[in-house]
């Protein structure tokens, strides 16, 4: 492909690479023939390409062409479904047929029986969790039926490393209709209208950000995308950089024509080598066909983007952080104002938004304001991706409309609790969000709602425990993670949460005292109050809320010196009931012979002696072995 002049060769562009794609997107009814041409999209997201999706794609391809089908069938790699739990996917259009956990022995079974005899190759069909039934089509499926995908809107539909399939889902369309169409103001107002607020955390609205790096003047200005994913269990904005690249080039590009920037920064964790590549390929077809760079589509408008790896400090996701990494300098926080609108990377101003909310711009600009403010609710439009991890059937990224419950995610979407288990709390906003009770299942998701009951929407983390997880521990797991990643600067967060994080050991441990209860409270108040950055200021809320929604907990270690749900080893005992069949089991596990008892009769347990490491617990066949 050659330089693109303008948008009308853009224009053109789109045509001719959308006919391919319509059968993708098309997820109406269709009676598909074995004379229709099948299109077969395969997961090539980092879970699924770590399981072999690589080797399926080739594999399918091999099939197809020993079928003779190859002017019949396509294969192409994708990013994430999203499905993460079922991964490697294969999904089959026109008729939207949905396999999972397929490996590379199944390519030959897809070919013979789907594409050749037209049947389904039922073992692959997703069964749901709640009635016990095969589905067929992705659209039939509970997880994907609430979900309303615009940040994902690509990812699972075209080839990431083709810009010609960008292109083919009007890839490129809205940078080029606010360059030839629409002044910088007016792309602000329409960003103000659309409602779009930083999906990074802080939840700022994107038009009044870009508004104010506008109104200062500056020889130069830059945009950065905050790539920094680093809460635990969350990987969001690594799929759209894995399945979408293009539109969070495009989405920089924008930002810059709007406040008058011609350089943008994409800063990235290291860890994430499958996107760091794809974005490098991305650029690279983006600079080629004049997308990037010098006269954009002929326009007198020049912007181009390089990419600077993070190590992986959680803390570089604040973004005066992230702006003294990226100059070279230790990634610590200084004190606003300045904000970086005003002075950021290099003492100029800049804007920093994140991967999702980036993804979000195009499709606002080629659809309208009014189109995205009528999603979500009244304070927060749109739609919010979480991933959806923990105890829970259906694990992976969902993206939903503001305002849709905890209850629908976890029990619609998400399946419902693991084996059965019942429902304990979830962990929304990662490390600096709180933990949320079953009470509170039926708020509506939004910034202020999650805010208002101790939590957080934070940049999507969303973690389910049931009633085997202990909330001191799950307290004292974030408290963990945030005292390793804190940078050190400020007295309260340096020392205060390593204080908060003794006070919970001890407690876990059954040295807990009464005043513990009072200390922690204060203790966390001043933390909040005092520190330095985000991540200081949010660090006690896991500990405030499972304070709040699960004090009992906190009392059972301290007063009773027991942990109801069994998981803290120094206050918990093994004892084998009057249920043992005498079976030996249990005995012969036992790292440290602390079991004794004869064949067919009931064994011991020597407390004394007893380490406390579950085996005995695990291997019974009868439950005989019970913690108290």
């Amino acid at each position: 492909m050659s330089r693109i002049n303008s948008l009308e060769e853009l224009k053109e562009l789109y045509k001719q690479y959308s006919e391919g794609l319509k059968i993708r997107q098309d997820h109406s009814k269709h009676d598909c023939s074995e004379h229709c041409n099948r299109y077969l999209t395969v997961c090539g997201g980092t879970g699924c390409k770590s399981a072999e999706s690589d080797k399926i794609v080739e594999n399918l391809r091999n099939e197809i062409e020993k079928a003779g089908l190859s002017d019949k069938a396509t294969v192409e790699i994708t990013g994430c479904f999203g499905f993460c739990e079922k991964g490697p996917i294969v999904k089959i259009s026109p008729d939207n047929t949905f396999y999972v956990s397929v490996k590379p022995e199944d390519a030959e079974e897809i070919v013979k029986k789907h594409l050749v005899e037209g049947e389904f190759v039922d073992r692959l069909l997703y069964e749901e969790p709640s009635v016990e039934k095969k589905v067929q089509r992705q659209d039939e499926m509970s997880f994907y039926k609430k979900q309303l995908r615009i940040a994902l809107r690509n990812c699972g539909l075209i080839n990431p490393e083709d810009i010609k399939e960008t292109i083919g889902v009007q890839g490129y369309q809205a940078l080029g209709k606010i360059l030839t169409e629409m002044t910088p103001d007016e792309v602000i107002d329409v960003m103000n209208k659309s409602g779009l607020r930083g999906r990074g955390g802080g939840g700022f609205p994107v038009g009044k950000k870009w508004s104010f790096a506008k109104s200062y003047k500056s020889d130069q200005k830059y945009i950065i995308c905050n790539a920094d994913e680093g809460d635990p269990g969350a990987f969001m904005d690594r799929s759209i950089l894995e399945g979408d690249p293009h539109s969070v080039l495009e989405a920089m590009a924008i930002a810059g024509y709007s406040i008058g920037a011609s350089k943008g920064v994409i800063y990235i964790r290291a860890e994430y080598p499958l996107a760091i590549n794809r974005l490098k390929i991305a650029i690279d077809q983006a600079r080629s066909l004049g997308l990037l760079g010098e006269n954009i589509l002929n326009t007198g408008f020049n912007f181009d983007i390089d990419i600077k790896y993070g190590a992986g400090a959680f803390v570089c996701g604040e973004e005066t952080a992230l702006i003294h990494s990226v100059e070279g300098c230790r990634g610590e926080p200084t004190n606003k104002p300045p904000f970086p609108a005003e002075s950021g990377l290099w003492n100029k101003p800049t804007c920093v938004n994140n991967v999702e909310t980036l993804a979000n711009i195009p499709a606002i600009l080629m659809n309208g304001s009014t189109w995205y403010s009528s999603i979500g609710t009244s304070t927060s439009k749109g739609t919010k991706v979480f991933a959806l991890a923990g105890n829970i059937n259906n694990v992976g990224l969902v993206e939903v409309p503001m305002g849709t419950t905890l209850r629908e995610i976890i029990y619609e979407i998400g399946g419902g609790i693991k084996n059965g288990h019942k429902f304990k709390a979830v962990q929304t906003g990662g490390p600096s969000g709180g933990c949320i009770p079953a009470s509170h299942l039926d708020i509506a998701i939004d910034y202020e709602s999650l805010t208002s009951i101790g939590s957080m929407m934070g940049s999507g983390g969303m973690i389910v425990m049931d009633e085997n997880n202990c909330m001191v521990d799950i307290a004292k797991f974030y408290l963990e993670f945030t005292v390793d990643e804190s940078c050190g600067k400020c007295t309260p967060c340096r020392i205060g949460n390593k204080r908060l994080l003794e006070i919970l050991t001890r407690i876990t441990n059954g040295q807990g005292v009464p005043e513990d209860l009072d200390k922690l409270r204060e203790l966390s108040q001043t933390i909040k109050d005092t520190s330095l950055c985000g991540l200081g200021q949010t660090a006690p809320n896991p500990v405030l809320s499972t304070m709040e929604y699960f004090l009992d907990e906190y009392e059972a270690h301290i007063f009773e010196k027991r942990c109801p749900s069994g998981v803290c080893k120094n206050l918990l005992s093994y004892e084998i009931t009057d249920k043992c069949i005498g079976c030996t089991k249990c005995a012969k596990k036992c790292p440290v012979s602390c079991i004794s008892g004869s064949v067919k009769e009931k064994h011991v347990i020597n407390t004394n002696a007893c380490i406390k490491c579950g085996e005995c617990f695990n291997v019974c066949p009868v439950a005989a072995v019970i913690k108290k």
